[in-house]
């Protein structure tokens, strides 16, 4: 790529004497692009007729020539450009640069997804468009681009899974929908798994306003459509009708109790002032040696905290038969289920973008928002360092069930 002269840069910048006008709307950046451009397109009509401005037309070139020019404001990331495109007498030069009918170049349908990415509403982000590029941008443009992501949406939602992943998280946000002239509470339901190689992947997301064992089978069967065989380990938090939809589908699969939640429904009622001495015996109880040693704490724990708190202890009981999968496997592998990091990391990233919208209109908008929230979130996730030590763990205690890709 060649490089630009610094003569050229001093002759450009040699009457600059503000930011403005350097950057502004009148400013060197704004005229550089807007006679670059131009320039292309008198090029790209040069090639189209095939000789250069005032040589003699070719023979096969004869009876088209160039006829002037049109005005045409374009939308660019750095916003209003207005272009002078060059004609030919013919009609028949389709610029590559900026093409017929398109008022928009590369970048700034960029620049809308990236502000509505980031929770912003249509009126946040037109008065965000019109302050920085001095752009008037209408909310049906707004929404029109954002809407296409909506395939995209139906692509990823679609895509072929990998046929086993070790640890699927299965989690819910609740979101206010609009439905039908009514605000409702629903429930937007994520799948968070683990491949083989420790990389994290988001499978799905599911809107519904009642969870059940119907709506989990229909969950199931989806992920088996798009080639899930086989589920190692299940994290769930409780979810009605979970662990008979996913006995119905992946018979082989344990489902886990997520203990992070069974944490944070026992500290519901807990004072402050109680709360680290609590979780530190309610630690004895998931990371006892085996589920003897466990129910043995959960007696211990009871004695000490039941009459303070008398509801916590029976909390556990009733979700025991969901615990006690977790002391099958070494200590490694039960760290990568109960800390659940990524999930929590996951649940903050969407929390955020959610948390400034009174509600969504419908449904494929809050799955919209929350698919371009994980599509961020995904940037910047790294593998557990202790995945290379529990892929070992995984093969001797799965066998033929864990299976590397390529293998």
């Amino acid at each position: 790529m060649a490089t630009i002269k610094t003569e050229l840069l001093d002759e450009l910048l040699s009457e600059v004497t503000t930011a403005e006008d350097l950057l502004g709307d009148g400013g060197i950046f704004r005229q550089l692009k807007k006679a670059l451009m131009e320039k292309a397109l008198s090029a790209e009509l040069t090639h189209h007729l095939g000789y250069e401005k005032g040589a003699p037309a070719p023979v096969r070139a004869r009876g088209n020539s160039r006829n002037g020019h049109s005005a045409k404001t374009v939308l660019t990331e750095d916003g209003e450009i207005a272009l002078s495109i060059p004609r030919d007498r013919a009609g028949t030069f389709e610029p590559v640069l900026v093409p017929k009918g398109v008022t928009r170049l590369d970048g700034f349908d960029d620049k809308i997804i990236s502000l509505y990415a980031r929770g912003l509403s249509t009126r946040e982000i037109q008065g965000h468009l019109k302050e920085l590029y001095g752009t008037e941008v209408s909310p049906d443009l707004i929404s029109r681009v954002t809407d296409a992501v909506l395939e995209e949406v139906k692509e990823w939602q679609n895509r072929p899974l990998d046929a086993v992943y070790p640890i699927v998280f299965f989690d819910a946000l609740r979101v206010k929908v609009r439905d039908e002239g009514i605000v409702r509470n629903k429930a937007v339901y994520v799948a968070l798994a683990f491949d083989t190689e420790g990389q994290k992947h988001v499978l799905g997301l599911w809107i519904e306003q009642t969870e059940g064992a119907k709506f989990w089978l229909r969950v199931m069967n989806e992920l088996k459509s798009r080639g899930l065989e086989d589920i190692l380990i299940a994290v769930v938090d409780g979810l009605k009708g979970f662990p008979e939809a996913i006995a119905a589908v992946y018979p082989r699969t344990m489902v886990q109790t997520c203990i992070v939640h069974l944490i944070r429904n026992s500290l519901a009622f807990v004072s402050w002032a109680d709360r680290k001495r609590l979780v530190h015996d309610l630690q004895h109880v998931y990371r006892a040696a085996n589920a003897e040693h466990g129910l043995n704490w959960l007696n211990d724990f009871e004695k000490r905290w039941g009459r303070q708190y008398p509801t916590i202890a029976p909390l556990w009981r009733r979700a025991w038969e969901f615990v006690t999968p977790l002391f099958a496997f070494p200590p490694l592998i039960r760290k990568l289920i109960y800390t659940t990091n990524a999930v929590e990391s996951l649940n903050r990233s969407l929390r955020k973008v959610i948390k400034t919208r009174g509600s969504f209109p419908t449904d494929d908008a809050a799955l919209k928002l929350l698919y371009l929230g994980i599509r961020n979130a995904g940037l910047r996730w790294r593998r557990p360092k202790e995945w290379t030590a529990a892929m070992n763990q995984f093969a001797i205690l799965f066998g033929d069930r864990f299976v590397l890709p390529g293998n």
